[in-house]
């Protein structure tokens, strides 16, 4: 007699459940903002269970920080001066908030993340620390210094982003990179 029984467990395939879930959590981010963007809501656009959901991220704004993480993949550092990659730096980071769903997304984790110390510390150590170490140290800058390059160029393009809906015109963009060289092309110092 021969059996009928499958060798894969019941239910949805494992593989790539991560990046349907990212996918869906961008585009439901995008569709609704933010604060409309449930894991309920993120879940069935994506067609799987909440629950598959919550096994992997314990909160919408942990899911959010690693689709993020996904998003933005590692920081290219490209150029072969200090001006040139901090240039690149930004206009990469400009470009990947201009992406739809992840401006709106890194901004409504950020500001749920002003109130929650947990989202927060998630928010710090998985999301800012690995970029801050590599410009750290393609930079030779001390913590501090690129800490607040960070600050600047991520609370710039945010800011815009929530007073406009809109990601930031390439012209503005060109502008930023102008003001902020010269605090950081030069080499380590004070600012």
């Amino acid at each position: 007699m021969t059996s009928t029984t499958s060798a894969r467990p019941p239910g949805r395939p494992r593989t790539g459940v991560n990046a349907v879930v990212f996918a869906a959590a961008l585009s439901t981010v995008h569709e609704l903002g933010y604060a409309r963007a449930t894991v309920e809501r993120i879940a069935a656009a994506a067609g799987v269970a909440k629950s598959t959901v919550y096994r992997r991220w314990p909160s919408k704004g942990a899911l959010i920080v690693d689709c993020l993480l996904d998003a933005f993949g590692p920081a290219p550092l490209e150029g072969t001066s200090r001006a040139e990659l901090m240039s690149s730096t930004i206009r990469w980071i400009a470009a990947k908030i201009a992406e739809p769903g992840v401006g709106d997304a890194f901004a409504g984790v950020f500001s749920d993340a002003v109130s929650d110390p947990a989202l927060r510390e998630i928010l710090s150590a998985r999301l800012q620390d690995p970029y801050r170490l590599a410009l750290q140290e393609a930079l030779g800058e001390p913590e501090d210094r690129v800490l607040f390059f960070i600050d600047v160029v991520v609370g710039v393009l945010l800011h815009r982003m929530g007073m406009t809906g809109e990601p930031m015109a390439d012209a503005d963009v060109a502008a930023l990179v102008e003001m902020v060289l010269p605090h950081f092309a030069d080499g380590p110092g004070p600012m």
